[in-house]
């Protein structure tokens, strides 16, 4: 069925509406790379011993990789702090030895955990790019301590969000430190990348954080207006022998869980004890297909709360391996912020009949995920859900099936497809919601140069009993240059458009948001550089003569200084036309603002990030204005303190005041969050977060004890804990327990 629609999709509507995008973009793509740098990776048929000392014969052989360039903040010197890469493989495994030049009362880090934050902690990080794509990387690291990270890096690296950093894998690493240097030594098996057989280069770089300077180090240096890890500017690594097939990997992680569980809110006291696990194959050398049954995650962090001052659901962040690992095939499909066609959390995550969020059990799930061959990628998902019919809630088979074909150098073409359907027949599941399907087509746009980035999509949704409006488009096209940039964008979304398993905040829209920006460098002075920027948005409604609803003009400084601390001041004027009654301060028994009614008003905005490489951070955002018909003033404080390399602790606290004219709601909305992290070494951590919403009338309390007992195998003991809040004496708060569950989870990887 999925393959079908694709096809139907294509022949009938993308062939004969769109072929104009690619006349508009094969211009922007012939612009050249600058010259790459080059890494030779010798081949060794000896044992290597991986304990920190490169003291067997074939690394005083190996060719050496070296002359970093700092990034940040004196982009383009050679570094002071610089290291030396030696690279080698045999058939199963490749071998790097580093050595990063260093005092060792100078080195610090952050944590003891696994995937630490490059930011906080000395370390030097590889970027291995094995089909030349310049879109997506394995990156692998380590710090002085021998820390492990290994995550992946998508969407050609344009974007801090653009990691995956669930991505875990089993390889080896020792470090030693010595008085003006440290050495680390590793060892990757080839199974844990996908390349092509009889492949003799990758795409190459890597970085370096030095803490003592606050600076970036790199290898292949990238423009200074873009990210050092951009793929658009990796160099090349050459291997001695043509790369052979991969062995066949499988792992099974099997997993049992006992909870307990006192739900005071329902009445409802007892225990469980679940058993169930993932299984990992590896096809060939470059697709992996996960099989999980009756998945658990109950050691996931629970979701941060959020003040919502908007008329729009919030999108919150997914937190389950299972959906982020490999993930970049689905969740960047169409607008993020607007009409996300594929947004995982729908799954597993469903309403009980007072629109509360509430767990919805997966039965089983598979994913396939990969490279097909050097130019094609498929991602494959399939979810069951089971019923759950005190809440009315029907059993669905979720699906999603997307295949991403590289074209001219860096961009790529999507066309995917999305069932949604209801198995089984259930009285109270209406007509309309037995089954929705969207198919739909993006153009990713990438050039070498990694000055253009666009994006071109059309979606259509099917659905029982709706009318023809169920389709979503949209193009943006941005240029960046060191001091100039624009961007040309708009989107609309059907009145009738619908996709289950997305996430679409609103429908009937027309929505146009250019950008204009312009950047300063100045020279000899504290700011590394300043920007202007400008962003008019304007939405409008289709359905009602192209009204406009909505528009807002964002006005903003940014000021980025050498230490690495940020100013930025914004101002944002609005305009909103209600068309239903609306109560920003999302009050019980409030007095909403009435439909039929438009409203004009300025806010400020200002922040500062304060240096990230102290020990103690801060960040600090006021905000003040008119808000509706009314006044708002806001203040956002996070505060991190940090005792290396054992300790962190954090804490957010918002506030905000809403003043309207009576008879409307006011309030006077907090939202507190601390949280702490310890390691007590590279096994053991217990991390911690208490949560306060007046808004949400809650008090919750999260926290994690985990043991790696062997590498990837983990004990978790999970605690919960939320509470009613009750104001009384207009003043004092009586916390009410609401529920509590203790979880003891044991994960077992084990490779066969």
């Amino acid at each position: 069925m999925l393959l079908k629609l694709l096809y139907i999709f294509v022949k009938n509507i993308f062939l004969k509406k769109f072929q104009f995008i690619f006349f508009l973009i094969i211009p922007s793509l012939l612009i050249s790379q600058n010259q790459k740098k080059q890494l030779f990776v010798k081949y060794t048929n000896n044992e290597i011993t991986i304990d920190g000392i490169l003291d067997e014969a074939d690394w005083f052989i190996t060719s050496p990789a070296t002359n970093f360039y700092e990034s940040f903040p004196n982009h383009g010197e050679i570094s002071n702090n610089q290291a030396i890469i030696k690279v080698m493989n045999d058939d199963d495994f490749l071998y790097v030895g580093i050595k990063v030049m260093v005092n060792k009362e100078d080195l610090k880090s952050n944590t003891l955990r696994r995937d630490f934050q490059a930011q906080d902690s000395d370390n030097i990080t590889m970027i291995f790019d094995t089909f030349n794509d310049g879109n997506n990387a394995f990156v692998i690291g380590s710090n002085h301590l021998g820390i492990q990270r290994d995550m992946l890096l998508f969407n050609g690296g344009n974007g801090f969000r653009d990691w995956d950093m669930t991505w875990d894998i089993k390889w080896f690493s020792e470090s030693k430190i010595h008085e003006n240097f440290y050495v680390t030594e590793w060892k990757i098996p080839l199974s844990s990348f996908r390349y092509k057989e009889g492949e003799t280069k990758w795409g190459v770089n890597s970085y370096m954080r030095n803490t003592k300077n606050n600076s970036w180090i790199t290898w292949n240096l990238a423009p200074e207006n873009l990210l050092f890890f951009n793929l658009a500017f990796t160099g090349d690594m050459y291997f001695e022998r043509p790369l052979g097939k991969s062995k066949p990997k499988k792992s099974i992680i099997p997993y049992i869980n006992s909870i307990a569980f006192n739900d005071l809110e329902n009445k409802n006291k007892g225990d469980d004890f679940e058993i169930g696990g993932d299984t990992k194959f590896i096809l060939g050398n470059s697709l992996t297909l996960d099989l999980t049954v009756n998945p658990d995650f109950s050691q996931v962090e629970v979701d941060q709360l959020v003040t919502n001052l908007t008329r729009f659901e919030i999108s919150l962040p997914e937190k389950r391996q299972f959906f982020i690992e490999n993930g970049d095939l689905f969740t960047q499909l169409g607008n993020a912020r607007e009409a996300r066609p594929f947004f995982s959390r729908r799954i597993g995550i469903a309403e009980d009949l007072e629109g509360n969020n509430i767990q919805n059990k997966i039965i089983a799930g598979v994913r396939l995920s990969g490279n097909i061959n050097e130019k094609l990628r498929i991602g494959l998902l399939n979810m069951q859900t089971s019923k759950d019919l005190e809440n009315e809630i029907a059993a669905f088979n979720n699906s999603i099936i997307v295949l991403q074909q590289k074209v001219f150098g860096r961009s790529n073409l999507n066309v995917f497809a999305i069932n949604r359907d209801a198995t089984g027949n259930y009285n109270f599941l209406s007509n309309s919601d037995e089954f929705n399907r969207v198919v739909g087509i993006d153009y990713n746009l990438r050039d070498l140069s990694g000055k253009w980035s666009g994006k071109y999509y059309f979606h259509k949704s099917f659905s029982p009993g709706t009318s023809d409006d169920q389709i979503s488009y949209g193009f943006s096209t941005t240029y960046e240059s060191r001091s100039f940039g624009f961007r040309v964008a708009s989107s609309f979304i059907g009145n009738d458009f619908r996709s289950d398993l997305g996430f679409i905040r609103r429908t009937d829209i027309i929505k146009l948001y250019p950008e204009i920006s312009y950047t300063f460098w100045p020279e000899d002075s504290k700011l590394i550089n300043h920007s202007f920027e400008i962003t008019p948005v304007y939405i409008l409604k289709p359905s009602i003569n192209n009204e406009i609803s909505d528009y807002y003009i964002i006005s903003r400084w940014d000021a980025v200084f050498r230490n690495s601390s940020r100013i930025d001041f914004t101002m944002w004027n609005r305009y909103t036309y209600l068309y239903e009654s609306f109560d920003p301060t999302g009050s019980e028994n409030g007095n909403p603002l009435p439909a039929n009614s438009g409203y004009y008003y300025t806010n400020f905005d200002f922040t500062f990030d304060s240096d990230d490489s102290k020990d103690f951070t801060y960040q600090i955002n006021p905000s003040f204005g008119k808000f509706y018909n009314g006044n708002k003033t806001s203040i956002d404080i996070k505060l991190s303190q940090k005792i290396r390399p054992k300790f962190t602790s954090s804490i957010e606290m918002k506030y905000d005041k809403v003043d309207l004219p009576k008879p409307y709601s006011s309030a006077k909305i907090f939202l507190i969050a601390p949280r702490i992290d310890f390691t007590f070494s590279k096994k053991v951590y217990w991390a911690t977060l208490v949560q306060y919403s007046n808004q949400d009338d809650n008090l919750s309390l999260n926290t994690r004890l985990q043991w790696r007992f062997t590498p990837l195998s983990d004990l978790f003991l999970v605690y919960n804990d939320n509470y009613y809040t009750e104001n009384r004496y207009d003043s004092i708060f009586i916390p009410r327990v609401k529920n509590r569950s203790i979880n003891l989870k044991i994960t077992y990887w084990l490779d066969i």
